[in-house]
C-alpha cells in the first residue's frame, strides 16, 4: 500500500465500528509494519498512511480517523508541528494523536505532549502492547511509558513554583485532589480506590475537570498540573 491509500475514503468512525487509524511515518518499511500488524487485528482500520506531516494533518481533516500514530521527524512539516495543528483544530477534536520515537527518552517527547500528543511509543513497542495501546487512546485514556512518565515528573517539576492559593479556583476541592491523582498518572480504576469512589464517579470528576480547564484530554491535565506547581514529586 502507498502512503495516502484510502484517502478518499468515508470520515468518521461508525457506531459501535473498528478503531480507525492514520499512520505517518517517513520511513516506508517502517510504516508499513505498523500498518500490516495493526490491519490485521479485529477491532482495528487503517484508514490512512502518510509519509510527511503536511500529509498527515490533510489526511487527519479528509479522514477524521479516531487515532493518528505521528512519527516526530518526518520532512516537509515534521510529526511536532503537525501534532499542533491537529489539536489545535476544533473540528479534530475527538482525534487522538499518539507520537512514535526513536529513543523513549526523545528531546522533542515533553514539546510534543504540549502540543497535544495523547501519548507516546517507541518504534521497537511490541506487537501486543502497540495494539493496546491504540483501543487505550481511542477509548480516551493517556498513554504514557512509565519512562517518559518519571522524566515528564522531573521536567515539570524542575520549574515548576509552589502554586498561590488562588490557583485553579474553578475546581472543587475533590476535583483538585482527583487532578492530583491523574497527574500521578492513575487510571479511573485506580483513583476511585484511592478515593474510596467507584470508577464512573472518578470518571465523572475527570470530565468535569477537562470541561471546567478547557483540556484537551487528561494527558493535558498533567502537563497543567505539573508546570502549575499543583503537583510535584514528594507533595502530599
Amino acid at each position: 500500500m502507498n502512503a495516502g491509500f484510502r484517502d478518499d475514503s468515508i470520515a468518521g468512525r461508525e457506531p459501535g465500528g473498528p478503531v480507525r487509524v492514520l499512520v505517518a511515518d517517513d520511513q516506508a518499511l517502517v510504516r508499513g509494519g505498523f500498518v500490516a500488524l495493526l490491519d490485521a487485528q479485529d477491532g482495528i482500520e487503517v484508514v490512512g498512511e502518510a509519509d510527511n506531516g503536511e500529509q498527515a494533518v490533510r489526511m487527519t481533516r479528509n479522514l477524521t480517523p479516531d487515532v493518528v500514530l505521528m512519527d516526530i521527524r518526518m520532512p516537509v512539516l515534521d510529526g511536532l508541528a503537525a501534532t499542533r495543528m491537529i489539536a489545535e483544530d476544533p473540528k479534530l477534536a475527538d482525534v487522538k494523536v499518539v507520537v512514535l520515537t526513536t529513543f523513549e527518552l526523545d528531546e522533542y517527547v515533553f514539546e510534543a505532549m504540549r502540543a497535544g500528543a495523547t501519548g507516546f511509543l517507541v518504534k521497537h513497542t511490541e506487537p501486543a502492547d502497540l495494539v493496546r495501546a491504540v483501543h487505550v487512546v481511542a477509548a480516551g485514556d493517556a498513554l504514557l511509558s512509565p519512562g517518559v512518565t518519571r522524566r515528564l515528573i522531573a521536567e515539570f517539576s524542575a520549574h515548576a513554583k509552589q502554586p498561590p492559593p488562588a490557583a485553579f479556583t474553578e475546581l472543587t476541592d475533590r476535583e483538585r485532589e482527583v487532578m492530583t491523582l491523574v497527574a500521578e498518572g492513575l487510571t479511573n480504576a485506580e483513583i476511585g480506590e484511592r478515593l474510596f469512589v467507584s470508577p464512573a464517579t472518578a470518571r465523572t470528576h475527570v470530565s468535569r475537570i477537562l470541561m471546567k480547564l478547557d483540556a484537551r484530554d487528561r494527558t493535558q491535565l498533567v502537563v497543567m498540573a505539573y508546570e502549575s506547581g499543583l503537583v510535584r514529586p514528594g507533595w502530599q
